[in-house]
């Protein structure tokens, strides 16, 4: 299974269970960016904060063990992680979650635009340049709402560093 099959694959084994988890992180990227950032986890974010145990259990049922924070599979290169919700974008709610449909299952992951603030919240706050350059693939693939992430970065306090890169987030030709 790709990344995106294995995601969506135990998103709706989750879901049968009433466990909501979204895509987001590195893997989201790399499905924004059709591949062009490969990420070597899957973050699913716990968006109700089901309990820990109930998510265990959910995943021993399909194969994956818990080691550390994270759950690995022996069939799989892919590790998951569950980050504790509420799912957010910076300090706001995260506006859109978008769903892709395969054969393994319904991914639910967050919009492109949500997925560029996501990443720009880690430069934002962090300087993380790598999480920019993840920013720059997705808002270039996907044609990510630049006046939505204006607004949001204003929201952020950080409009000046939004100003510093708006041009690497338009694709060419806008």
């Amino acid at each position: 299974m790709s990344q995106a099959e294995l995601a969506a694959f135990v998103q709706s084994h989750l879901r049968a269970r009433g466990i909501t988890a979204i895509l987001s992180g590195g893997a989201c990227v790399s499905v924004h960016s059709e591949g062009r950032y490969t990420s070597a986890d899957i973050d699913l974010v716990n968006a109700y904060s089901v309990n820990r145990g109930v998510i265990q259990a959910a995943m021993q049922e399909i194969g994956f063990t818990e080691q550390a924070r994270h759950f690995v599979h022996p069939d799989t290169p892919y590790i998951i992680e569950f980050p504790p919700g509420p799912l957010s974008v910076g300090a706001e709610p995260a506006r859109q979650i978008q769903e892709l449909d395969f054969s393994t299952g319904t991914l639910e992951l967050l919009s492109p635009t949500d997925c560029v603030k996501d990443r720009l919240a880690a430069y934002y706050h962090w300087d993380d340049q790598q999480c920019l350059a993840q920013a720059v693939l997705v808002a270039q693939a996907k044609d990510a709402d630049i006046k939505e992430i204006a607004r949001w970065s204003r929201a952020e306090g950080m409009m000046g560093k939004f100003e510093l890169i708006r041009a690497k987030l338009t694709p060419a030709g806008q």
